[in-house]
């Protein structure tokens, strides 16, 4: 069973920063990449930012130069530092995993069960 945590969501002002985290745990063998995703109300989920275990990031333009995904590979953490928040960022936030359970086991995705970030004044 692998299970992924996520924190930090919660209710902010336009500007204001929230950090998001996610934790993997379960009987994981190795994790090659981790993300975030948002999906708004009527609005399809779309990739924010992601993270490989090499540290190659990715962030999707509308994030760029305001959100840094990070992460901490011995502890199969992901996080997301999202600064200068706007109301257009709220959204349950999502992390996913891309990992496998054994040396021969194939790469699957695993998700969280989301968090909520509401940006408002």
């Amino acid at each position: 069973q692998v299970q992924l945590v996520e924190s930090g969501g919660g209710l902010v002002q336009p500007g204001g920063s929230l950090r998001l985290s996610c934790e993997a745990s379960g009987s994981i063998f190795s994790i090659y990449a981790m993300g975030w995703y948002r999906q708004a109300p009527g609005k399809q989920r779309e990739m924010v930012a992601s993270i490989t275990s090499g540290n190659i990031t990715y962030h999707a333009d509308s994030v760029k130069g305001r959100f840094t995904i990070s992460s901490i590979n011995a502890k199969n953490t992901v996080y997301l530092q999202m600064n200068s928040l706007k109301p257009e960022d709220t959204a349950v936030y999502y992390c996913k995993a891309d990992l496998s359970l054994g040396r021969w086991a194939p790469t699957d995705a695993y998700w969280g069960q989301g968090t909520q970030v509401t940006v408002s004044s």
